[in-house]
């Protein structure tokens, strides 16, 4: 039987048979090297760990270590560990993994947060009281849908923050917002929709995603009122009612109520509702028909991506469906954060971080608007984590301007790979609120500088 093991602080899985000997151990750590499970430049068990993990003597791992020294795959040193050898000096039989694309050194991505304003102490704080007040059968198998203390947490936070109707039976937590739209869309097919419309444009992951558990996606058109609801023509529709994304526009009053009344099953996500900047926030949609809309919302822009932390407040028929479907997806997001989260809404430090966060990226947004050359037409609402600017119609092409931004290490996104249809129009979508603090003024004049190339 191929030999897996696990030393001391490595673990590693070299599929060797013992019946092939000094030889065979070497091969197995060739191949280990050639695929990519032992990296360039890492460092390898020592003889004796891995003498005693196979079961062999020290000096056969000795000898092969020597082996494959000689023959390039490792490099040794008196006093030092054992390493793979660096990627330049492997053999040539031995495949290069890719480069990694390097973090651009301006990150004006759209759909991030300012990572390094992430509430630590205030998160630290929380944790702790969570371990404190948290009963120890709380951290045995949890349901379907989600721990108690956050669901009633977000019932009574979503209806003071943004206007939903909620209570915690109807509220289900996922592991993100991906997670979220998966066992939805699963639910729905299960009930024999077949069909979900998306705007069109939006984001092409979501819409993956959603195709993949059954329902065929189909495209509705924006426009500067939002989503056509007279092109509607399907029993369920994702929209982002408050801030579309990415043409920044909202979904108009009188579009509000028809979608409401349109018979489809509506699935708001209102991914950034806490940023408006220019006047009271926009309520939530959901609110107009909580027994047909179905409210999604998430911590990934307020907080972090990395706790995927997102939740779903549904019509009492799609309870059942959506924690039968939670089951069968078999993911749960980590019970402590959940805790915690509680605890750093309940205690107001969330609200207090929702309320820096929006006086910053309102400050940054002003700042970005203020510098733009005139030949860039930004669009949409004073809200949210990103500017949408479109380009002149005569030029230069969104390939050039993205080009133009690679040149001078700015992370950024086109609109073209959002749109479902060809021959649309091109822009840039730029993430203000990525960039640390004391690095946006930079960032802000690079791309300034990219922008004045390609349109001056």
């Amino acid at each position: 039987m191929a030999d897996s093991w696990s030393s001391s602080g490595l673990d590693v899985h070299l599929g060797w048979e013992p019946s092939t000997g000094r030889s065979g151990l070497a091969d197995a750590i060739r191949t280990a090297i050639r695929e990519g499970r032992w990296q360039p430049d890492a460092t390898v068990p020592s003889t004796r760990a891995l003498a005693s993990d196979l079961g062999v003597a020290r000096g056969t791992v000795t000898r092969v270590y020597a082996d494959l020294a000689a023959e390039g795959y490792l490099r040794t040193a008196q006093g030092a560990p054992t390493r793979v050898a660096t990627a330049g000096s492997l053999p040539q039989s031995a495949p290069r993994q890719a480069p990694r694309d390097p973090a651009p050194r301006w990150d004006l991505r759209p759909g991030r947060p300012d990572l390094t304003a992430f509430p630590r102490q205030a998160w630290i704080t929380a944790t702790r009281r969570a371990l404190l007040r948290t009963p120890a059968s709380a951290f045995g198998y949890e349901s379907e849908l989600g721990a108690p203390e956050l669901r009633d947490t977000l019932a009574g936070y979503l209806a003071r923050a943004r206007g939903v109707v909620a209570d915690p039976a109807r509220i289900v937590v996922c592991h993100g917002y991906s997670h979220a739209i998966a066992v939805l869309s699963r639910a729905l097919f299960s009930l024999g929709v077949g069909e979900m419309a998306f705007e069109n444009p939006s984001l092409g992951m979501y819409r993956s995603i959603a195709a993949a558990q059954g329902p065929r996606v189909v495209g509705v058109p924006v426009d500067e009122h939002g989503l056509d609801v007279s092109a509607l023509d399907s029993p369920a529709a994702v929209v982002t009612a408050a801030h579309q994304y990415p043409t920044g526009v909202t979904l108009a009053p009188h579009r509000r109520a028809a979608l409401t009344r349109s018979g489809a099953t509506v699935v708001e996500d209102d991914y950034d509702g806490e940023f408006r900047f220019d006047r009271q926030q926009v309520g939530a949609l959901q609110a107009l028909a909580p027994e047909k809309v179905v409210y999604a919302g998430t911590a990934s822009k307020t907080l972090a991506p990395a706790l995927r932390l997102a939740w779903l407040v549904l019509p009492r028929s799609l309870v059942e469906p959506v924690r039968a479907a939670m089951a069968d997806s078999g993911s749960r997001p980590a019970l402590l954060n959940q805790l915690a989260l509680a605890e750093l809404i309940d205690s107001g430090a969330y609200d207090q971080h929702v309320r820096r966060s929006r006086a910053e990226y309102r400050s940054r947004r002003a700042r970005l608007l203020a510098a733009l050359p005139e030949t860039v037409r930004p669009q949409g609402i004073a809200a949210g984590l990103h500017l949408l600017l479109m380009l002149p119609p005569e030029g230069p092409s969104e390939a050039t301007a993205l080009a133009a931004c690679r040149r001078r290490a700015i992370g950024i996104e086109g609109l073209g790979g959002y749109w479902m249809d060809e021959g649309r129009p091109g822009g840039l979508i730029v993430g203000y609120a990525a960039t640390p603090k004391h690095a946006f003024a930079g960032a802000t004049q690079t791309l300034v500088e990219a922008l004045w190339e390609i349109t001056a």
